[in-house]
């Protein structure tokens, strides 16, 4: 698990839980392993199983608090957070998405007890306004975003995922110098952040600067094989060369990992199409078509601009 050689790290948590499948630390290690690469659904049965065997365990519980989160179950992550209250209030990333999950579930006295912490905890400090900053952005208020989070790198320019923060406010306010800038900065300060690159990729891509853009994708999918976008991406960098057996790799490994995004359906139409695959290029579009409804723009939208990642809210409990 340190090495992050997660396959090999699986297979030794196997063994263990088979042949000792009474102690919990071994399927909290199982939930870890899954946790640190961003799978938070899979990660969500063994913190379960921890939670329901050692329902005083703050770290699993918090942990599957936070995965409920990522997979938008906001109200099983407010039921799962809110008892951590007496150990967790005096911790920003706890407030905020407490507050956040509490809003989505229709809970607005947890909501407001939450935030209103938030505020007296936060103090005016770095932290708080990059937090601010943040919910900006997920408000889609672009210009308030970048007004919070100059004011978290005024007090602290090497705060974590801060630059992060601000690389994505440019990036949806189309100043991609600003916005590659930004990203540059977040990766001196923790270049293993698979975002950065990731993102960065995509300003390149919107600059066509497709071989920058190519080495960020890869970059990206060198700390995170398993990140669908860069995959997405690259193939798109692909296909605007004209390489489309290589974009059709890329795009088929995008599909493994996310079969329900109707962007990648239609980007293999149009590769497998390019490649004179004809009927399976009409199969893919017939796809895209059959899931052309609200759900689909949204995640179709999501791939073309980005997704909003949340790196900066996975930091685990001590």
């Amino acid at each position: 698990m340190r090495r992050k050689q997660w396959p090999l790290a699986l297979e030794m948590l196997g063994k263990a839980e088979h042949l000792a499948p009474q102690i919990p630390g071994i399927r909290l290690n199982v939930g870890l392993v899954y946790y640190r690469q961003n799978d938070f659904q899979k990660a969500i049965p063994p913190f379960e199983s921890v939670v329901h065997d050692v329902p005083d365990s703050f770290q699993a519980s918090y942990l599957l608090g936070l995965c409920y989160f990522f997979v938008e179950r906001y109200s099983d992550a407010a039921t799962v957070l809110e008892p951590l209250w007496p150990q967790a209030s005096g911790q920003l990333n706890y407030l905020y998405v407490l507050g956040i999950a509490a809003n989505k579930a229709g809970r607005a006295d947890l909501e407001q007890r939450a935030l209103t912490h938030l505020v007296e905890v936060g103090q005016n400090s770095p932290e708080f306004h990059l937090l601010m900053g943040k919910a900006h952005l997920n408000r889609e208020e672009y210009d308030e975003a970048i007004t919070e989070l100059g004011l978290a790198v005024k007090g602290d320019p090497a705060l974590p995922f801060v630059h992060f923060n601000l690389g994505m406010a440019y990036l949806k306010k189309q100043d991609l110098e600003r916005s590659k800038a930004e990203f540059l900065k977040d990766i001196a300060i923790e270049p293993d952040v698979i975002y950065n690159y990731d993102q960065l990729g995509q300003v390149y891509y919107l600059q066509q600067q497709d071989q920058d853009a190519e080495k960020m994708f890869r970059e990206a999918l060198r700390l995170d094989p398993q990140l669908a976008s860069s995959h997405f991406q690259l193939a798109r960098v692909y296909q605007r060369e004209n390489k489309n057996v290589e974009a059709l790799t890329e795009i088929d490994a995008a599909l493994k990992l996310d079969p329900d995004s109707a962007s990648i359906h239609y980007l293999r139409g149009q590769v497998l199409q390019r490649l004179g695959r004809i009927q399976d290029a009409k199969a893919e579009m017939q796809t895209f078509t059959q899931m052309s409804n609200a759900a689909r723009e949204k995640r179709h939208q999501e791939l073309e601009a980005g997704p909003m990642p949340n790196p900066e809210l996975t930091q685990e409990p001590q």
